[in-house]
């Protein structure tokens, strides 16, 4: 019988050197390899997080506090040292810190490998005081925000004093009556939040009368009538405009801050 034409030996090679032939599938013996290699590198990987003693918590890093101490910090974590550090949960760390420590605004827990979890605390800055009672001699301090976050027994140097003297009687109890006592701490909190720097190191107390009659005591017997915290900014803008015009002034009112006036020596 005569063989195979070119024609059809050509046709066959062809097929032979075509991309079915060389995308060849691997065989079962190395499948099984691949697959077991995965499993060892993943058991492997699975033992180094949470088996050996390559990954633990074992040290804990505090940064950004001021008044607060490291150790208070680290109390307060309660970071399991010791275990593996992926298992350590920081959310709970932070949700501890902030319970715990009413002074914290925010924290980041940090798992620094391989050893460590780091905390990165930013604490409440007070921008008001409120006298604790009546003679005690301490203070709670205010944020920004109107939280009310610590009791201290000496005031901060710069931070003035918070004076609610809305009357039980005329419009000062009707605004009393109506925006009630901690809606007032809030706009006082505003206005205190206002006051230009330079001049906050001067102000002795904000005295709240009524939603709109916020007045300001700075030393050396000085007042400012600020009115409602409205316009803050543009109040602070007129008061320290009108320090400078009239420096020997004993009061000065910006609750209008487009007309601004002083009076007194």
């Amino acid at each position: 019988m005569a063989g195979p034409s070119t024609a059809e030996r050509g046709a066959d090679e062809d097929l032979d050197s075509g991309p079915l032939s060389r995308r060849r599938l691997p065989g079962p013996r190395a499948l099984t390899a691949a697959a077991v290699a995965l499993v060892l590198v993943g058991g492997a990987s699975l033992w180094a997080l949470y088996g050996s003693s390559w990954l633990r918590a074992e040290r804990v890093s505090v940064s950004g506090t001021r008044v607060l101490t490291q150790a208070q910090v680290r109390e307060a974590a309660e970071v399991p040292l010791g275990e593996p550090l992926i298992s350590v949960d920081t959310e709970a760390v932070e949700s501890r810190l902030l319970r715990e420590l009413p002074r914290i605004d925010s924290v980041e827990v940090i798992r620094s490998w391989p050893h460590g979890i780091g905390l990165k605390v930013s604490e409440r800055t007070p921008v008001l005081l409120v006298e604790a009672a009546k003679n005690s001699g301490k203070y709670v301090e205010v944020d920004a925000k109107g939280v009310r976050f610590a009791t201290v027994s000496r005031a901060p140097k710069g931070v003035p004093l918070l004076r609610l003297a809305a009357a039980r009687s005329g419009s000062s109890a009707a605004s009393l009556r109506r925006f009630g006592e901690d809606r007032l701490v809030r706009e006082a909190v505003r206005a205190a939040g206002a006051i230009p720097a330079a001049i906050a190191r001067q102000t002795l107390a904000v005295k709240v009368r009524s939603y709109d009659s916020i007045s300001l005591e700075l030393s050396g017997d000085r007042t400012v009538a600020w009115g409602s915290a409205e316009k803050g900014r543009a109040k602070a803008r007129a008061l320290t405009a009108l320090m400078k015009a009239a420096p020997d002034a004993g009061h000065f009112d910006v609750s209008v801050p487009a007309a601004p006036a002083s009076s007194g020596s």
